[in-house]
């Protein structure tokens, strides 16, 4: 008598089994982003130019030493008059332009020759 309730109750025990769904649960250990849509919607973003040429510049009158740093696209020069001084970024509106800020300061030129122009310094023809 126990052989015959032996497959019945394997029977019942796995009945519950049938019902499951055979896809397993996915679970995610990310939270949500709430700005997820915004991001994905939002326009590229444009990366910084990368450095194209750093020199140190030899200009007269006076031998003064001039350091600069060219970016990629010729719009951007950062400018330094003393070795790891407070720079200053100058930026020309289109490629081939001088290159100013406010205060004064101008670069028209290039890495290996230019002219400067720095408040208090005056003019400084330069070259690398």
């Amino acid at each position: 008598m126990n052989m015959r309730l032996l497959p019945a109750a394997i029977a019942i025990a796995l009945l519950p089994l049938a019902a499951c769904k055979p896809e397993p649960e996915v679970i995610s250990e990310r939270a949500p982003d709430p700005m997820e849509s915004q991001l994905a919607n939002a326009a590229p973003v444009e990366l910084p130019p990368s450095i194209k040429a750093t020199v140190s510049m030899r200009c007269q009158p006076g031998n003064a030493l001039v350091f600069a740093e060219f970016f990629q696209g010729d719009k951007l020069v950062r400018l330094r008059t003393e070795k790891g001084g407070t720079p200053t970024d100058l930026k020309a509106p289109e490629a081939g332009q001088p290159f100013t800020a406010d205060g004064g300061w101008k670069l028209t030129g290039n890495s290996e020759s230019a002219t400067v122009e720095i408040p208090g310094k005056g003019t400084l023809t330069c070259k690398g």
